[in-house]
């Protein structure tokens, strides 16, 4: 006969690691640095993507 393998099941706190703080509106910003310059309307932005749930935000300058 084959060994056994115990399968690991992700407990709800880790598969929503971070998510709560996300719906409730506090985002890790990261500043994307791949496009900084707005073609249509001739304006420099800041593009901000958030670590934890992948939400994108622009900021004018």
């Amino acid at each position: 006969m084959g060994d056994v393998v115990p399968f690991k099941r992700r407990s709800v706190s880790d598969k929503h690691a971070g998510d709560t703080l996300c719906r409730r509106g506090f985002h890790k910003w990261e500043v994307v640095k791949d496009k900084q310059f707005d073609v249509r309307h001739g304006k420099l932005v800041t593009i901000y993507r958030c670590v934890r749930c992948g939400k994108t935000r622009v900021e004018t300058s």
